[in-house]
């Protein structure tokens, strides 16, 4: 394991974590995060936040390090989990890591979130299926973060209250558009 990203903010700042050489493991670069947790908030004190797709986690622990209350990181590929389990035991982190198949997951799970990470592998094309599953899975204020190859569209009963691009990466933040 070689590739490594240090956690931005909260009581891990500046840790770093660790993740192995895989095919689409693209981990969201420093400057995309912190953007992200100012629209966030800097603080997820008592939050629940599934970061799906976790990869290297670095989204996953980001979210542990500014305290939230519960956060589930869904990886299929046994040697990401592998780091992902070995990054959690380091950090002492309050983190469900599950195997599973991120898309099966989602449909699969009965939990709502207050912020859902969502960046499955862009060659996958698993956005257009993923994004009308969310609006059922997010609380009454949550939000959900998104990381596409392509612009994103949000899906019926969504509204995409922010959005950037870094390089090739599209991503932005998506709310039910009735609390938007």
């Amino acid at each position: 394991m070689n590739n490594r990203i240090r956690i931005i903010g909260g009581e891990w700042r500046s840790r770093v974590i660790s993740f192995p050489s895989e095919a689409g493991l693209r981990p969201t670069a420093d400057r995309v995060r912190e953007t992200l947790f100012n629209w966030l908030g800097q603080t997820l004190e008592g939050k629940t936040c599934l970061d799906l797709f976790a990869g290297s986690g670095a989204l996953g622990f980001e979210a542990c390090s500014r305290g939230a209350r519960q956060v589930k990181l869904i990886e299929h590929n046994p040697k990401v989990l592998a780091a992902l389990r070995d990054n959690a035991q380091k950090l002492n982190a309050n983190a469900e890591i599950i195997r599973a198949d991120g898309a099966a997951w989602l449909r699969a799970d009965a939990g709502v979130y207050d912020v859902i990470f969502l960046d499955p592998p862009f060659q996958a094309g698993l956005l257009d299926k993923l994004l009308p599953l969310l609006p059922a899975k997010l609380s009454a204020e949550g939000c959900a973060y998104v990381e596409s190859g392509v612009r994103i569209e949000p899906p019926p009963g969504m509204t995409l209250l922010k959005s950037g691009r870094a390089g090739q990466v599209y991503y932005g933040l998506l709310m039910k558009a009735e609390h938007a």
